[in-house]
């Protein structure tokens, strides 16, 4: 048993794994963030991100990119992982899937700065890759939302930009 009374409040380390049929908020967990007065990025790559279309009932595939400067609390990777899973029979639009994990996340920890990337796999010889981000209000992290949203480059990795195609 562990003596840190940080660990014994996390609840879904150590045990057996039971996965969500529903999506379900409230299996996030945090921890104390033993560096508060730094700022440092915590990202996570979701690969396996799934949903469901509201419409049609059908998959949605996408990886999904999450990336936050923390404050005083730090979400679980665990329970992130469940909560993530919770959404494989959940109806929503991309769209509101990057939004709602941002929210809930948001929520759960109050993190200094937070954005959610999702890029999903073409359906119908379409894909959509929705970006949401959030800065704290009245400091220099709301600034940097507002920077990062209008310098975000959806396909920085797939696409050349249209500058370097006019280039050369």
């Amino acid at each position: 048993m562990s003596t840190n009374p940080q660990e014994e409040s996390l609840s879904l380390l150590g045990g057996r794994t039971e996965y969500l049929k529903e999506y379900t908020p409230s299996v996030l967990e945090t921890f104390q963030n033993k560096h508060p007065e730094n700022d440092y990025w915590v990202k996570f790559n979701c690969p396996e991100f799934t949903s469901l279309c509201p419409i049609t009932g059908q998959p949605d595939y996408a990886t999904l990119y999450i990336s936050y400067i923390p404050g005083e609390r730090m979400v679980e990777s665990k329970s992130l992982k469940l909560y993530l899973f919770s959404f494989r029979n959940h109806g929503a639009f991309h769209e509101d899937c990057v939004n709602t994990i941002m929210k809930d996340l948001i929520r759960l920890m109050d993190p200094k700065y937070i954005e959610v990337w999702g890029i999903f796999n073409p359906r119908g010889g379409i894909s959509i890759d929705p970006y949401c981000n959030y800065g704290r209000p009245e400091t220099s992290y709301e600034g940097l939302a507002q920077q990062r949203l209008a310098a975000h480059d959806p396909y920085p990795f797939v696409r050349p930009t249209w500058k370097a195609v006019q280039q050369s």
